[in-house]
């Protein structure tokens, strides 16, 4: 059977104190809507359709467009309302119609899967997934008839008190086939708020003779709505320890999982293990075998095969080569690549710098805008000067270079092959290979300087 999938979007958000849209709130890394759009993915759906109100233009720009339609929801007129916007973008899709909302980011692929194989299995017009909640009055009760079969959903300020004292509740995730989908509009307005509930249609389908159900499956947890700053922060710690759990169980070691926050998108090799206060952020791949010490942050980069990477060092859009060693206090600057075995050590930064195999930086150094060789050595303090105040140049410095520490090369400039740059030299033009490149003031001696200073000193008292 075919699947289409409409993700409700319009809500504003306003508890969440905020001019960015709901939706487009954060969790380990990814929007609200991306997470839900990311679970209706996994079931491949023939289209997805994400319903939003006056931000459209900023979700669509946020989520971007590929295999996504939008529709507007012009009016805030409730959920029955939003899925009724949709239906233009479905027009001449046949097969199942999965809803989801939009603020739910916990939800799991595997539960969209079971809900689909029960509703076809029971061969349903409608199927609304429910769940078994610890507090139900922030839900709709799921109202059973005496075969067990669902026949209503009744929100808290119109339960009664035997439905009070139902547990399972309305997830707010439906399957809709062809038929439930013709009651649509029969979705009478609701005389306190003007609006159209999906909440109806399961009283609606049977008066109607087709079959509606509640699937109770899930945790809780899946599907908690975010609705406020709180409810985010609880979403979020949620599902970091998910992904903290799969990591786990894939063989990477924590020495304090609480302490780490990882985002959705990130992948980790198995024996590799992170300290405390570690942040691995946005679409971050590390090899097996590494390990990631205390208070390091790194972001849209890709680490190899036993990599280590030492405290407190940042390392942003760049690639970290198998047995690389990097920091402590080290800042690996978007653009850069660190190769097998080299050494990049106390704060040094690079930006924008290809580090060649075995090559070292130790320490105190700046090298930007650089193509570093293989078995360099880059004194302490040496600066790559790139830029002249109006553009970035490069330094070339080719395989076997020893730079002197206190070095400064003025780019654009290339030191040779096995070429070597003294201590304390200031180079502004090409180094042959082999040669050795001195640009210092000749050393003098004035004999008795210090004594006659300190005569001067003591007649001037």
């Amino acid at each position: 059977m075919k699947i289409a999938a409409v993700i409700l979007a319009a809500g504003e958000g306003k508890r969440m104190k905020s001019p960015l849209p709901k939706v487009l709130h954060r969790v380990c890394g990814e929007t609200m809507l991306g997470a839900v759009i990311a679970a209706a993915r996994r079931v491949r759906p023939e289209k997805i359709v994400v319903v939003a109100g006056k931000h459209l233009e900023r979700i669509r720009e946020a989520v971007g467009t590929q295999g996504i339609s939008f529709a507007l929801q012009a009016e805030p007129l409730g959920t029955g309302h939003a899925v009724m916007a949709a239906l233009p973008d479905l027009a001449g899709f046949r097969g199942d119609l999965l809803v989801m909302n939009g603020d739910t980011p916990l939800v799991r692929p595997e539960t969209l899967r079971s809900l689909l194989q029960t509703h076809r299995r029971k061969k349903n017009d409608l199927t609304v997934l429910s769940f078994m909640a610890e507090n139900p009055e922030a839900y709709g009760r799921v109202v059973r008839d005496r075969t067990g079969q669902a026949a209503a959903i009744v929100e808290e300020k119109d339960a009664d008190a035997e439905q009070k004292k139902i547990a399972e509740v309305n997830s707010g995730v439906y399957v809709f086939g062809a038929a439930a989908l013709s009651l649509l509009e029969a979705i009478p307005v609701n005389p306190l708020t003007k609006e159209y509930y999906l909440t109806d249609l399961v009283s609606l389908a049977g008066q109607q003779g087709l079959r509606a159900d509640a699937c109770c499956m899930g945790e809780e947890a899946e599907f908690m709505g975010v609705n406020t700053r709180q409810e985010l922060i609880r979403a979020e710690g949620l599902m970091r320890k998910s992904i903290i759990a799969g990591l786990i169980a894939k063989g990477v070691g924590f020495i304090d999982p609480g302490a780490v926050y990882i985002d959705q998108q990130v992948s980790v090799g198995a024996d590799t293990l992170v300290y405390p206060n570690v942040c691995l952020e946005g679409s971050t791949t590390i090899g097996p075998g590494t390990v990631i010490y205390p208070n390091v942050r790194i972001r849209d980069s890709r680490l190899g095969k036993k990599v280590i990477i030492r405290d407190s060092t940042v390392v942003e859009g760049s690639e970290i080569s198998d047995a690389a060693v990097v920091g402590p206090f080290a800042h690996i600057r978007p653009g850069s690549a660190v190769g097998r075995e080299a050494r990049i050590g106390n704060f040094v930064e690079l930006k924008k710098t290809v580090v060649g195999r075995g090559s070292k930086a130790s320490h105190l150094s700046y090298l930007g805008d650089a193509n570093i060789g293989k078995g360099v050595n880059i004194g302490a303090g040496t600066i790559t000067c790139n830029y002249d105040g109006v553009k970035k140049h490069l330094t070339v410095i080719e395989d076997g270079v020893f730079i002197g520490s206190d070095s400064q090369l003025v780019a654009p400039v290339r030191i040779g092959k096995g070429a070597y740059v003294g201590a304390g030299s200031t180079i502004t033009k090409d180094v042959p290979r082999e040669a050795l490149a001195v640009s210092r003031v000749a050393q003098q001696h004035i004999s008795g300087w210090a004594k006659k200073r300190k005569q001067k000193q003591n007649r001037g008292n």
